[in-house]
This record gives structure tokens, sequence and C-alpha cells, in this order.
């Protein structure tokens, strides 16, 4: 499936054009081959596309990734705004169930690691997985302090611990650019197949986080619930990408416009 992939080029990312059967199967594919080079995957957003504008080093891990696809439907909506057409949105919050999901109905073992969240809340995730997707298999979890990722020493013990572990999959949710400048930089050094950059993705399996109901994702709001979950930590976020993405909007019809 490797060599099939469609791609559209957005704000300068290339996204894979793949609906979320299609990036499962691709994924599922990656872990039953015999290579542990830890292809990693990203999912953008419009906050992506705005701290993309002024990282280089986020940049550079877009650019490494295995696997871009849309994490939600306003990209996906500017997207069509701009001509082009990305087949669906595949959240990393529904990627990481769909996983889950397809080795459970196959029966097939699947040995995961995750990376993230309180400790308390990976260990509670780790039970419901175990629990609920019979037989994926956690076989590790990790709860970096806060900074971690300006520590050589701690990141090189995570990538032993996750090493140790022999996990297929890592699922990394320490949030953006975070999860993606980690796991470009220590890549090499971890020995799994697949690592999954999915942001708050392990709350909400614990419960810690609930998601937006249905409703509220099929009218592509779901950032006005999680604003209004976590007001302190989100709302300034949502209000400079705000501020900032209309620019960048602009820019780009502008390059598109008028382009040679």
């Amino acid at each position: 499936m490797d060599n099939i992939k469609n791609k559209v080029r957005i704000f300068g990312i290339n996204i894979d054009v793949l609906s979320m059967s299609q990036s499962v199967q691709l994924i599922s594919q990656w872990i039953s081959a015999p290579e542990r080079d830890c292809k990693f995957v990203v999912t953008p957003n419009i906050d992506h596309v705005v701290k993309l504008s002024s990282n280089q080093d986020f940049v550079k891990a877009y650019q490494h990734a295995a696997l871009v696809v849309t994490d939600g439907k306003p990209l996906l909506m500017i997207a069509k705004l701009l001509g082009e057409k990305i087949q669906e949105t595949v959240p990393g919050s529904d990627l990481v169930p769909a996983i889950f999901d397809a080795y459970k109905a196959a029966n097939q073992e699947l040995t995961v690691f995750l990376l993230g969240a309180a400790p308390h809340v990976a260990e509670q995730a780790k039970l419901l997985i175990n629990q609920q997707w019979q037989p994926v298999v956690v076989v590790g979890t990790y709860s970096p302090d806060f900074g971690f990722e300006h520590n050589v020493q701690e990141s090189n013990h995570i990538c032993q611990l996750i090493n140790t572990s022999k996990a297929d999959l890592l699922v990394i949710g320490l949030g953006a650019p975070k999860q993606e400048l980690w796991i470009h930089q220590y890549a090499h050094n971890i020995s799994v197949k697949v690592a999954l950059c999915v942001g708050a993705t392990i709350d909400f399996i614990a419960g810690e986080k609930k998601r937006a109901p249905m409703l509220m994702r099929f009218f592509c709001i779901e950032w006005v619930y999680r604003m209004f979950s976590e007001p302190k930590r989100l709302m300034p976020r949502y209000f400079y990408d705000a501020w900032v993405f209309p620019r960048l909007f602009v820019k780009e019809l502008y390059q598109r416009l008028f382009k040679a």
C-alpha cells in the first residue's frame, strides 16, 4: 500500500490522502513487517499549521514522518476551499482505537507502550486496553516529568524502557509539538515498528478527558467543547490560532492564485 499513497500539499505540509481504514491497513502492514525502524505518524490540525509556520524544528519532524493524516474537519474544509480534496479525517483519538479494533477482530496480538499522560491515567488506560481489546497488550507505560525532553539522560532512559518492553507500537501522548520533536530526535534509538503522535488520546481512553459529543464533532466544533473543558490551558492557544491562521490562509490563497 506504500506505493499507492496520494498526497496533497497545503500550508507547506504534504498530507497523505488516506481514509481511516486505509491508514489502519497501512500501519498494520508496517507492524507486521520485520523492520523495527520506528516509523512515526503525525496528525495535523489548525494548531499544527500555526506552529509549523514559526517552528523549523517542527517542520523537520513533519518532513521525516512516515505518515501524515488530517486530524480535524476544519483543516479538511479549508483544504476543500483551496481546491484540495482530502478523503476524510483520521484523528489520532480515533486512529488508536481503530487499530486496536482491527487487531481484536483478527485475534492477532499487538504489543503497545504508552508514553505520556499522568501516571494514574496511563495505568488506567493500560487496564482498559488490556480488558477491552484483547489480544492487544500494553507491555509498558511511562509518564515523564515536565521538561524531560531537554534532559538527554532521561530521554535515553525512556528509549531503553521502550526497547526493553519489546513493544511493536508506541503511543505518544505528550502534546504538540513536543511529541513530534521528541520522536524525530530519538526515533533512531527506539526499537518499535510504529510510533503514533496522538496528543490526549491516552487521557481519552482512560476516561480522564471526555471527547465532544458526536453532534459537535459532526459540525466541526469539537474545539469549542475542548476549549471550555480546559479553558486555562486551551483558551489562549485557540485565541492565538484564531489570530494567526487567517493570515496564513490568505498567504496560502495568494500563492495559489498568483504562482507561476
